[in-house]
C-alpha cells in the first residue's frame, strides 16, 4: 500500500472509529474494545507512514517529501485542500497517534472509575479531534491547516462542556469564544494576506515570502499568526486554557498534550519555517517586540502557576508557559533553536500528559484536587507520584527526562544568536518551574498525612498503566532521542 493512501487512511480512519463507537455505545465493553483497537490501528498506520517517509529521505534527502502528497480538491486557483509529508508534521503525527492509544487506556479507567455520564459521547468525539490533529500535521498549505484547526476547536468544545453544569457551559463559551475569535479575527486575515501577496498558501521549505513584504509588514504578519493561532496560548490569548480545566482529566490530557495545544505551537513553528522562512523573518524589524510578549508569557504564567493551590490550575498555567518555549525557539530564528522547539513539542507532550494523568489518578483514588491536601500521598500512591516526579523533572528541564534536551537546544540557540533576553527568560522560568513543582513532590514524599484522611491506594490498573507508560517514555526519549532528533534536524536544515 502506497504512503499516499496510508496518509489518507490516517486522517479518515478516526472518523470511522467515531461512528463505530457511537453505534456500539449501548455495549460499553465492545465500545471500549473498538476504541483501543482503533487507536492501535492508527498508530500502526502512522508508523508505516514514518517508515516510508524515512526511507524516501534516505534515497534522496530534501526532495522525497514531494512524492508523498495528495490533493483532495482545488477550491480556486492557488487554493486547494491537500496534504504532504514533511519532518515537522511527521513528528506531530507520531506524537498524536501514540498518545491517543495511551489516553484511550487512561480514559477508560478514568471514566469508569469516576462513573462519568455520557461516556459514549466522550469516546466518540475523541477520534474526531485526533483526525483533525492529523489533518493539521499533514496539511500542505495554510488553508488546509486552518480548516482542520477549526474542526478541532468545534469537536473539543463538547468535551470541555462534558459535565453539563453551569460552570462547565460558561467555561465552554470562553473556550469557544477565544479560539474562534482569534482564528477568525487574526489567523484568517493573516492567511488571506499571504495569499494576496504570493498567490499561494503552500508550505515550502525556506518559505514563500522572500522579497514580498517590507520589514514592518513582516513583523505585523508574524504577530497576526502568533496571536491568531490561539491554541498556542500566548498572552493575552490564553484565557481559554485555564477555563477548559473544568473538563474531565482525560480531556485535559487531550487539550494539553495530545492534540489541541500541540496543534497551536506546531502551527506557529510550521508557519515560521515553511511560510516565512528563517532567513526572511530575520529581516522583520519589530520582531523583538513579539519575542518580549512571548517571554513575558513564559515568566508570568509561571508566576501565576506558583500561586495556585488547585493542582489542575497549576498545571494549566504551567502549560501556557511551556508552550511559549516552542514559540520563543521559533522566534529566535536559529536552526539550533528550531531543533529545540520541535523537540520541546515532544518533551512537553509526554511530560505534561504524565502530570495530568497523575492528577486524575489522585482525584479518582482520593477525590483530592488541592496541592495542600497531598501531604504524604506518595506513600499511598507511589506509582502515581513517581510518574508525577518524572513529568515534573521534564518540565523543569532536568535529566534523565527529555525536557532537559529540548531546553538545552533552546538555550544554545539563543546563545548562538546572542539573544540574551531569551537566555534570561529560559533560566528564570526554569527556576520558577522548580519552585512550583518541587514543593508538590516534597509534600507527597516527605510530609506526613493529615489525621483523619480517608484510606486509599492507587487508582485502577488502566490509569496506573497509562501514566507508567508515559513516564517511561519521558525517560526513554532522553536516552534514545534518535527519531524526534532526526526529524527536528530535518526541519532545521529546511
Amino acid at each position: 500500500m502506497s504512503a499516499n493512501i496510508l496518509l489518507q487512511i490516517a486522517i479518515l480512519f478516526p472518523l470511522l472509529a467515531s461512528a463505530l463507537i457511537l453505534i456500539t455505545g449501548k455495549n460499553p465493553g465492545l465500545r471500549d474494545k473498538i476504541t483501543l483497537v482503533s487507536a492501535t490501528f492508527l498508530f500502526i498506520v502512522v508508523i508505516f507512514i514514518y517508515r516510508a517517509f524515512d526511507a524516501s529521505l534516505q534515497v534522496e534527502e530534501g526532495t522525497a517529501v514531494k512524492s508523498i502528497a495528495v490533493n483532495w480538491a482545488e477550491i480556486v486557483p492557488g487554493l486547494h485542500l491537500g496534504f504532504k509529508l514533511e519532518a515537522l508534521g511527521m513528528l506531530f503525527a507520531l506524537i498524536a497517534s501514540a498518545l491517543w492509544l495511551v489516553t484511550s487506556i487512561y480514559g477508560i479507567g478514568y471514566m469508569r472509575g469516576n462513573n462519568e455520564k455520557n461516556q459514549t459521547r466522550f469516546f466518540m468525539l475523541f477520534p474526531i479531534a485526533i483526525s483533525a490533529a492529523l489533518g493539521i500535521a499533514f496539511a500542505s498549505n495554510l488553508l488546509t491547516l486552518f480548516i482542520f484547526y477549526e474542526v478541532m476547536t468545534l469537536s473539543t468544545f463538547p468535551l470541555v462542556t462534558h459535565k453539563g453544569s453551569e460552570h462547565a457551559m460558561k467555561s465552554g463559551r470562553i473556550y469557544l469564544g477565544v479560539l474562534i475569535g482569534s482564528s477568525i479575527g487574526l489567523f484568517l486575515p493573516a492567511i488571506i494576506w499571504v495569499w494576496a501577496v504570493t498567490g499561494t498558501t503552500d508550505f515550502v521549505a525556506g518559505g514563500i515570502l522572500q522579497d514580498k513584504l517590507s520589514p514592518l509588514h513582516l513583523s505585523i504578519l508574524a504577530a497576526l499568526f502568533v496571536l491568531g493561532v490561539g491554541k498556542a496560548a500566548v498572552m493575552p490569548i490564553h484565557r481559554w486554557l485555564p477555563a477548559a480545566m473544568v473538563a474531565p482529566t482525560p480531556v485535559s490530557a487531550l487539550l494539553h498534550a495530545v492534540a489541541v495545544v500541540k496543534a497551536g505551537v506546531f502551527s506557529v513553528l510550521k508557519i515560521v519555517v515553511y511560510v516565512f522562512g528563517i532567513d526572511t523573518l530575520s529581516d522583520a524589524s519589530y520582531l523583538h517586540f513579539l519575542m518580549y510578549l512571548v517571554g513575558f508569557t513564559i515568566v508570568m504564567a509561571s508566576i501565576i502557576a506558583l500561586g495556585h493551590d488547585n493542582l489542575k490550575k497549576r498545571l494549566a498555567y504551567s502549560t501556557i508557559s511551556q508552550l511559549s518555549y516552542v514559540v520563543l525557539g521559533a522566534l529566535i530564528l536559529s536552526p539550533i533553536s528550531v531543533v529545540g522547539s520541535a523537540l520541546h513539542i515532544a518533551a512537553h507532550a509526554f511530560g505534561k500528559i504524565t502530570l495530568f494523568f497523575a492528577a486524575g489518578s489522585i482525584y479518582t483514588a482520593s477525590k483530592k484536587t488541592e496541592i495542600s491536601q497531598l501531604d504524604g500521598i506518595g506513600h499511598r500512591m507511589p506509582w502515581t507520584m513517581a510518574a508525577f516526579t518524572i513529568g515534573a523533572l521534564s518540565m523543569i528541564g532536568l535529566p534523565p527526562a527529555v525536557g532537559f534536551i529540548s531546553k538545552w537546544y533552546l538555550l544554545m540557540g539563543a546563545y548562538d544568536e546572542q539573544v540574551y533576553f531569551a537566555m534570561g527568560v529560559i533560566v528564570v522560568s526554569t527556576l520558577l518551574n522548580a519552585a512550583y513543582f518541587v514543593p508538590i513532590i516534597y509534600r507527597a514524599f516527605f510530609k506526613t498525612e493529615a489525621d483523619g484522611s480517608k484510606p486509599h491506594g492507587e487508582a485502577n490498573k488502566a490509569i496506573v498503566v497509562a501514566l507508567s507508560i508515559t513516564a517511561c517514555m519521558t525517560i526513554l526519549l532522553f536516552c534514545f532521542p534518535n527519531i524526534p532528533f532526526a526529524l527536528a534536524q530535518s526541519i532545521a536544515v529546511q
